[in-house]
């Protein structure tokens, strides 16, 4: 072993600048995170739900902060590069990669670009989006799964660590969102959080949209003409009241 060798290995391991800040303010955005969801249940309201999904998602920063930088196209060559909107089924994401393929798929056949290895499968915008349904039970769930991480963070935990805590927070902040949405009480895809009119038939709850068709059906009857009045003769309109004798 060389000298510097040994110089290097006899300074051992060095807490990263900034850690020690960061992981004690995210233990404690989670420790004050868990009771504030004991307070509610199944059938709270979606404003109750808001200060959860703001908690998460500054707790999931910090640990996004804690965690190396995620590779949003999944390519190695090009890790924060351009997204390509329109990527084939099996292809990556990175929009360089994928115009090289296209252009060896022009210039030399179908066979050719079907043997390029795809790029390995990535999660949208390089995080877990979790599946539906997006109830309490799942938040609760998703809650408990960084509690048990956050107990074994220390300052020399490895990067792998922060990495699953930080997939696991953004999970847990999705479920949370989408529990502070509106509920969609009138069954209407275009505003879910429109109040219901009592008058509407059903189906057709969303006081938006029955309104607007009154509208419709107002604007589409014919207005009533009154007759033409010739030059010189005088309309005559007839009184609702008697007039006063005088």
């Amino acid at each position: 072993m060389s000298r510097q060798d040994q110089h290097s290995s006899s300074r051992g391991y060095s807490v990263p600048t900034g850690r020690p800040y960061a992981l004690k303010e995210l233990q404690a955005s989670l420790g004050s995170l868990g009771d504030h969801l004991r307070e509610l249940y199944d059938g709270s309201r979606p404003a109750e739900y808001e200060g959860i999904a703001d908690a998460l998602y500054t707790a999931f920063q910090t640990a996004a902060g804690l965690a190396p930088a995620k590779s949003y196209t999944g390519c190695p060559e090009h890790p924060n590069g351009a997204l390509d909107p329109e990527a084939p089924d099996g292809w990556g994401r990175c929009l360089i990669c994928n115009d090289r393929r296209r252009l060896g798929l022009r210039s030399q056949g179908s066979r050719a670009a079907a043997a390029a290895p795809a790029a390995a499968e990535q999660r949208r915008l390089g995080y877990p989006v979790p599946a539906p349904p997006y109830t309490h039970e799942a938040l609760r769930a998703r809650l408990r799964t960084v509690e048990d991480q956050r107990f074994h963070l220390g300052l020399s935990s490895p990067a792998e660590d922060f990495v699953r805590i930080a997939d696991d927070l953004h999970r847990a902040f999705i479920v949370a969102r989408e529990l502070s949405r509106p509920r969609n009480a009138s069954g209407c895809s275009e505003h879910p959080g429109a109040p219901i009119d009592p008058d509407a038939p059903p189906g057709e709850a969303c006081i938006f949209c029955a309104g607007r068709k009154r509208r419709a059906q107002r604007s589409a009857q014919t207005p009533e003409m009154l007759p033409r009045i010739r030059r010189g003769e005088r309309r005559q309109l007839q009184r609702r009241f008697e007039r006063p004798p005088g």
